[in-house]
């Protein structure tokens, strides 16, 4: 098992993509009028996309057209002081294809905010990290 310079478990690729998998609410971090902006959002990953699905008029979508931004999912039991962290830093883009648009509209991928979901924003996973912390790592 590698380790950072922290002491924290360095995950592997596999690892993380498949904590992505299984997870379904993610935050993304994007630029929005010159100031880092992060926003919770309902996910699925796709092949080695993440999809998430906006408003047309949402700031994320107005933001994240061919933009890098982050992407990070995690999971901490702060009783046990355990917990895993995944970031994906990839391009994203803004669907605009029709097909495309229909074929990601068929995906079992569900908002949990109200209002409609018309956009499809997708994310390539470019730089897949991970990290976990399975003991209380003690520093002085």
């Amino acid at each position: 098992m590698q380790r950072d310079q922290s002491g924290l478990e360095m995950l592997d690729e596999d690892e993380c993509r498949a904590l992505l998998a299984g997870a379904g609410i993610g935050r993304i971090v994007f630029t929005h009028q010159a100031l880092p902006a992060v926003q919770p959002v309902n996910f699925l990953l796709d092949g080695d996309h993440i999809v998430i699905k906006t408003s047309r008029t949402s700031r994320l979508a107005t933001a994240a057209a061919n933009t890098v931004v982050a992407f990070e999912i995690d999971e901490f039991d702060v009783a046990a002081r355990t917990g895993w962290s995944v970031v994906v830093v990839g391009r994203a883009r803004r669907v605009t294809d029709p097909r495309e648009t229909a074929a990601l509209a068929a995906l079992p991928l569900q908002s949990w905010a109200p209002g409609e979901r018309d956009a499809f924003i997708l994310v390539q996973c470019e730089f897949v990290t991970g990290r976990r912390i399975a003991e209380q790592v003690v520093t002085r």
